[in-house]
């Protein structure tokens, strides 16, 4: 097969990247420039701030990435973008600079989901090694806006399971890090915090309804009563009791999935999957079960377009490409994406 190169570009919040894949040599470029400095100050995203920042830095990105690269744009063979879910403000500046591209350098343009591209980010990261996830495997994405469980049978085959009924994890790091006094993106705060204290405090699981859904809003609420009953309790230790109630609901729902469909292969991807105590429970219950255990590093784990490019690498070798009309949606589901990208598909492209 001949060398595959695709721009991959990624506006879906508050980074802005841009990658460069070449089939045969992996990665050839991952530029990311995050906003959370920018945002902090308002203690989440502005989502009509971050679409300027993503205008005012796509430009630098992409120029850096094909310097990097050392590849042109007219020798692409796809360009891909972040369609959905995301600020639609932010989705619209990656979508239109893909559209552009792709009509002028007359390329095919290749929709890629945000929660598919997390799924395989840890496929991109191991592009050259044998030891990769087999279909079908469980796939858990947690992040600042997502907390959801899928049976992955195949690409673009996703079988939801449950997901959060009201806060994301991510959202529940950022929530209890502010009620602790630090500011947003919480998480890393929340990590380096727990590091040193002690699981002293017993917060309790949140009951849910479906087997497979997770709920963080009343375990946020448990903390912000207990931090005002106990003003001057050691914060190190609230956050390592949080950190460590989060991990356990996040382990042991995942954990029933995979005896319930008899599952050995599992993933878990997204932002929130850079936390040192949640990855280490995970492989705590994996050596323990059996289980074959991927979690992409850090960088590969929040948002990049190094884990779009290989989507959209796998949907270009589908000819699955969409006409340049195609609209970004802020909130598309995973498992009616297939659907979604009927309206936009090009099949005379499909033919080439």
């Amino acid at each position: 097969m001949k060398e595959i190169l695709g721009l991959a570009i990624e506006t879906s919040c508050d980074e802005t990247a841009v990658a460069i894949f070449s089939s045969k040599k992996g990665l050839l470029a991952n530029w990311v420039s995050s906003q959370a400095s920018l945002h902090a100050k308002y203690g989440g995203v502005v989502p009509e701030l971050s679409a300027r920042e993503h205008t005012k830095n796509i430009n630098v990105l992409l120029k850096l990435a094909f310097e990097e690269a050392k590849v042109k744009p007219e020798n692409l063979d796809f360009i891909a973008a972040t369609t959905t879910p995301g600020l639609i403000l932010s989705l619209v500046v990656g979508v239109s600079v893909a559209k552009a591209l792709a009509h002028l350098y007359k390329k095919p343009l290749i929709p890629v989901h945000h929660l598919e591209g997390h799924i395989y980010s840890v496929f991109i990261e191991r592009y050259f090694q044998e030891k990769k996830p087999s279909y079908p495997f469980l796939a858990l994405i947690i992040s600042g806006g997502h907390t959801e469980l899928y049976i992955v049978e195949d690409f673009e085959k996703y079988k939801f399971l449950g997901g959060t009924l009201d806060d994301a994890v991510g959202e529940a790091f950022d929530k209890v890090a502010r009620l602790l006094g630090f500011p947003y993106p919480g998480g890393p705060h929340i990590d380096n915090l727990a590091q040193k204290g002690k699981p002293s405090v017993k917060f309790p699981t949140p009951k849910v309804k479906g087997k497979y859904d997770f709920s963080f809003s009343g375990l946020k609420t448990a903390v912000l009563n207990f931090i005002r009953k106990n003003p001057h309790y050691p914060k190190t230790d609230i956050a390592c009791s949080f950190q460590k109630k989060v991990a356990e609901i996040l382990t042991q729902t995942t954990l029933r999935a995979l005896k319930d469909f008899s599952l050995k292969e599992l993933v878990v991807v997204g932002g929130v999957a850079s936390n040192s105590e949640i990855r280490r429970q995970f492989q705590i219950i994996a050596e323990k079960e059996g289980i074959n255990l991927y979690i992409p590093s850090p960088k590969y784990a929040t948002d990049n377009a190094g884990m779009i490019a290989y989507a959209g690498f796998l949907r270009f070798l589908k000819g699955k490409y969409a006409r340049l009309d195609l609209n970004p949606s802020p909130n598309i589901p995973l498992w009616k994406f297939n659907e979604y990208l009927k309206n936009f598909h090009n099949y005379s492209a499909s033919k080439r």
